[in-house]
């Protein structure tokens, strides 16, 4: 298993369906950054098993090299449909290349699995969604808990109605600046929560770029006519690709782990933000090629 990052645009993310595989297809060719199967609250108890197999299934063919992220949103790992779910994953030989794990308390759920992954000899990835009350106290410990994790996810929706507060930008921001922090200390990409009413693009709009400018790269969405706009606030300006290649080449030049730029000091754990920056670049099909 590598346990290298990947560096890659994750400005907007949607659902698909497993119980129904048919729609995966058109996810892919969304234009979101990410497509996740959909396993958990998306699908009914009695249909759970149908939605496994048939998920499992999708990732027994070989994937395109498209630039979409693929992963599974299984259910939670302290649930028998989780577990369920693990078992799945550890049966087959071609397993999803990441997977979403919701409703994560403890840092020892995500080292659990970590492990069963590593015995198996499955290189697959983690996302974490932070959408409890203890996980939201022990998103530091959850954050560093196994390199596999590329992206902590902040859950409004099901923290809010456990915190018994309104869930708005003014009552969530400690929650959503504590994972931000969280995820900003171990390199992590950060994703908000999706913006669930549809017959307001601009209300979108304005969320999407206060949650860009509290530091998440990118937002879900519950409908592909949300894609658009969400690539449009987490896609860096011109400006911001012009300078992310000028730290950069500073850096490579210099071979040092600070440099000064336009009087600045900067360090080298910025690196990983221009590249990001470079990454969305490069996926939008803008030149980042010459200083």
């Amino acid at each position: 298993m590598t346990t290298e990052r990947s560096v890659r645009p994750r400005r907007s993310f949607i659902f698909t369906p497993g119980l129904n595989p048919d729609m995966y297809p058109k996810a892919l060719a969304s234009g979101a950054d990410i497509v996740c199967v959909e396993l958990e609250d998306g699908v009914a108890p009695q249909h759970k098993d149908d939605a496994r197999t048939s998920a499992m299934a999708l990732f027994a063919q070989p994937q395109a090299d498209d630039g979409v992220e693929r992963i599974v949103r299984i259910n939670c790992l302290r649930e028998a449909f989780g577990l369920a779910d693990v078992q799945a994953i550890l049966a087959t030989d071609t397993p999803p290349p990441s997977l979403m794990l919701p409703k994560v308390r403890t840092p020892d759920e995500v080292v659990w699995l970590d492990d069963l992954l590593t015995e198996r000899g499955h290189p697959t990835r983690l996302q974490v969604i932070i959408e409890t009350n203890a996980g939201l106290e022990a998103v530091y410990d959850i954050a560093r808990a196994s390199p596999r994790i590329d992206a902590l996810l902040f859950g409004a929706v099901d923290l809010s109605a456990e915190l018994r507060c309104k869930n708005s930008w003014e009552s969530m921001l400690y929650a959503r600046s504590r994972v931000v922090h969280a995820a900003a200390g171990e390199g992590l990409d950060v994703i908000d929560v999706p913006f669930l009413d549809l017959n307001d693009p601009e209300g979108m709009r304005e969320e999407a770029s206060r949650s860009r400018d509290l530091g998440f790269g990118g937002k879900g969405c519950i409908h592909p006519k949300q894609i658009p706009i969400l690539n449009e606030v987490f896609t860096p300006n011109d400006a911001q690709v012009a300078y992310a290649k000028r730290i950069i080449q500073a850096f490579d030049e210099a071979d040092t782990g600070l440099v000064v730029i336009d009087g600045k000091l900067i360090e080298k754990p910025v690196l990983r933000e221009m590249h990001r920056i470079l990454a969305v670049a490069e996926r939008v099909g803008r030149a980042v090629g010459d200083v």
